[in-house]
């Protein structure tokens, strides 16, 4: 299991019989993936409030969707933290100190520039949150392990949705 370079946390006591070591791993690396969400879904607003030309409609209408489905990951994962007697840390300066995503190009309008940046971002998320399942099995954590790969399920199709407006037959 690659090292977790997270900060030690503080739990609250629990009668959850995952031990208090691996508890402290699981809820940082929580807290890593819910900066990273967090992020990712201001950069799907972002994206939903600055589109435009042709396709503006459907593209509004798809970062909207993606971005209400971002903001369900973002409350499963904070709220595993919590479970775990953990404290999630989803702050604006903690998610810009803790996110791994490249900063959002705020100065693009057309839509296919912001559906190659949102591309990316799905892309990078998607491979984080793979990695995330591996340390919570690591971590004997099923319950963990199981959200993460419903994020990552999710992820991955709304990563086939924006990818679908860049794609073309033959590519």
């Amino acid at each position: 299991m690659k090292a977790l370079m997270l900060q030690t946390e503080r739990l609250y006591s629990t009668a959850n019989d995952i031990p208090g070591s691996s508890r402290e791993r699981l809820v940082a690396l929580l807290n890593e993936r819910l900066a990273d969400c967090i992020d990712l879904q201001t950069q799907m607003k972002t994206a939903h409030w600055n589109v435009k030309g042709p396709g503006f409609i459907a593209l509004h209408k798809l970062f909207d969707e993606i971005n209400d489905t971002v903001v369900e990951y973002v409350d499963l994962i904070a709220e595993r933290a919590v479970q775990l007697g953990g404290i999630a840390q989803g702050t604006a300066r903690s998610v810009a100190q803790r996110s791994a995503l490249d900063e959002y190009p705020i100065d693009i309008g057309e839509g296919q520039q912001h559906l190659q940046a949102l591309s990316a971002a799905l892309a990078r998320f998607g491979a984080r949150i793979r990695r995330a399942i591996g340390d919570a099995d690591g971590l004997a954590d099923p319950g963990t392990a199981d959200l993460f790969t419903e994020v990552s399920r999710g992820i991955d199709k709304a990563l086939w949705f924006v990818e679908a407006h860049l794609q073309a037959k033959g590519d």
